[in-house]
C-alpha cells in the first residue's frame, strides 16, 4: 500500500479496518545471497540500498529481537552532519544529504525536522576551535555559520547567559541539523526493503558462523542454520561478542548511553543545543517533552540500563545551561549500548574472513549516520569495493597508524 492521502481518506472512511502490515514478518529461508546481521537503522538500510542501488534483493535480515527495539529506537534522534575531520565529513554529509530526501524515497514519514543544530562555546580556545570546524564544513561544501553571543541570544533567549558559571560566548550553527522520529526511521527502511523483497526476520538470533576454508558460508540461529554467499555484521554494541563467534577481535568497547525524557511542555527549544561547558544536548519532541541526553556512563557493559552518578551529572549540565526547566518531571530513561571504537571513527570494512563484512563503532555517531552507513555498506558488500565517501573507516587502520581522531583526544574511548 502506497501512503497518500487518498489512501488515508479510504481508510478513514472504512473505518481504518483497511490498512496492511508495514512489511512482511518472514520466515527463514534455508539461502541467501546475503544475510545481515542486526535489524537495527544500519542493517535494515543496508538492506534497502542493496535492492534499490544494486538490485540484489534475495536478502534477510535477521534480528534477534523485533524491528525498532534496540539502539534505533533508544537515542535522541539528533541529525547532523557538523563534523571536523577529512575522513568523516564526506560520510556524514552523504547521510544528511540522504535524510533530506528520505521520506519521499521511502513514502513514510520519519517526522524529519531540520530544525537546526547549535553547539555553544564558552572561551576562546572553544570558539577557534568551533570557527576551525565551520571552515572544514564549509570546504566540503557543509553549511556552518559562526554566532557571536548576540547571535546566540536572538536564537535562544531563555538560556542562561549573565548569571552562568560558564557564560555563553557564541555557537556553531548547522541549519540543516534537526532531528528524526528514530523508530519511524527504522520501520520505513523495513517496509521499504521488504517491498523489493527483502525478508526480515524477527526473533532470530545469530548464535554462530559456519566458516570452511576460511571463508563463510552461512550463520547458525535460533531458528536454524542458513547458508549465505556474503554476511554482514551491523549489531551496534554487540559487535565484538558478534565478531568473536567468527574467531576475530574488533578495536571496539562498549559502553552504556543513557537518554531522557521529560513531562510534555509547551514549545519552548526550536532546535537542538548543545553545552560545550559539559557534555549536555537537548531538543523537545512534537509531543512536548524534553529530550536529552550526556556521556557515556563510563564503564563496559551490555546492560541496556544506566547508572545515578550519570543521571545526576546530564541535569546538572541541562540547569547550567537552562535553569528554567529545573521544575520539568523526568518521565523516564533509558539506555543504549554504544560501540566506542579506539579512534572514535567507525569501522566499515572487510572482515578478517572471506565474504564477512563489518559496520562497527559507530560511539555517538550511529542513528544521524543510519542514511549513509546503509547506502556505503551496501555498496561494500555488492562490489566488493568501499564507497568513496567511506574508504578512510578501514579495520586496519589501528595497526597502520591511520585513525581518524576527530576529538583529538587520544585512543581512549571515555574521552570521546
Amino acid at each position: 500500500m502506497r501512503y497518500s492521502l487518498l489512501s488515508l481518506l479510504a481508510n478513514a472512511v472504512s473505518g481504518h479496518k483497511a490498512w496492511k502490515p508495514q512489511w512482511r514478518d518472514a520466515a527463514p529461508q534455508s539461502a541467501y545471497d546475503v544475510v545481515i546481521v542486526g535489524g537495527g537503522g544500519h542493517g535494515l538500510a543496508t538492506a534497502y540500498y542493496l535492492a534499490k542501488e544494486h538490485g540484489i534483493t534475495n536478502v534477510a535480515v535477521l534480528e534477534k529481537g523485533w524491528i525498532g527495539g534496540g539502539n534505533v529506537g533508544r537515542n535522541t534522534t539528533i541529525i547532523r552532519s557538523n563534523y571536523l575531520l577529512h575522513g568523516n565529513i564526506p560520510l556524514y554529509e552523504l547521510s544528511m544529504q540522504l535524510w533530506e530526501k528520505l521520506e519521499q524515497d521511502l513514502n513514510y514519514n520519519a517526522m524529519i525536522s531540520q530544525r537546526g543544530v547549535l553547539n555553544l562555546f564558552h572561551s576562546d580556545g572553544q570558539r577557534d576551535a568551533y570557527a576551525r570546524r565551520g571552515n572544514a564544513m564549509r570546504i566540503h561544501g557543509v553549511d556552518a555559520e559562526l554566532l557571536d553571543r548576540e547571535g546566540v541570544r536572538k536564537l535562544y533567549p531563555f538560556l542562561n547567559f549573565d548569571a552562568a558559571r560558564f557564560p555563553i560566548q557564541g555557537g556553531l550553527l548547522q541549519r540543516r541539523g534537526g532531528t528524526a522520529r528514530h523508530d519511524a526511521v527504522a520501520w520505513g527502511y523495513a517496509r521499504g526493503a521488504s517491498d523489493r523483497g527483502v525478508d526480515i526476520v524477527q526473533n532470530c538470533e545469530v548464535t554462530g558462523f559456519t566458516i570452511a576454508d576460511g571463508r563463510v558460508t552461512g550463520v547458525r540461529t535460533s531458528r536454524g542454520e542458513i547458508r549465505a554467499r556474503k554476511v554482514a555484521i551491523a549489531v551496534a554494541g554487540s559487535s565484538s561478542r558478534v565478531a568473536a563467534m567468527a574467531s576475530f577481535r574488533l578495536p571496539i568497547e562498549s559502553h552504556v548511553l543513557q537518554a531522557f525524557v521529560s513531562e510534555g511542555l509547551k514549545p519552548i527549544i526550536p532546535g537542538v543545543i548543545t553545552f560545550g561547558a559539559g557534555h549536555f544536548y537537548i531538543s523537545q519532541s512534537d509531543k512536548g517533552g524534553l529530550v536529552f541526553g550526556g556521556d557515556i556512563d563510563g564503564y563496559n557493559s551490555y546492560a541496556q540500563r544506566g547508572n545515578l552518578p550519570c543521571v545526576e551529572d546530564v541535569c546538572e549540565g541541562g540547569m547550567a545551561l537552562m535553569p528554567a526547566i529545573g521544575r520539568a518531571r523526568v518521565l523516564r530513561s533509558w539506555a543504549g549500548l554504544v560501540d566506542m571504537s579506539m579512534d572514535g571513527s567507525p569501522i566499515i570494512d572487510r572482515a578478517p574472513v572471506d565474504g564477512l563484512f563489518v559496520n562497527a563503532g559507530w560511539c555517538y555517531g550511529g542513528f544521524k549516520a543510519t542514511p549513509g552507513s546503509g547506502f556505503v555498506f551496501a555498496h561494500l558488500i555488492a562490489r566488493d569495493a568501499p564507497h568513496p565517501a567511506a574508504t578512510r573507516f578501514r579495520l586496519d587502520r589501528f595497526r597502520t597508524g591511520n585513525i581518524i581522531d576527530e576529538k583529538g583526544q587520544g585512543a581512549q574511548p571515555n574521552l570521546h
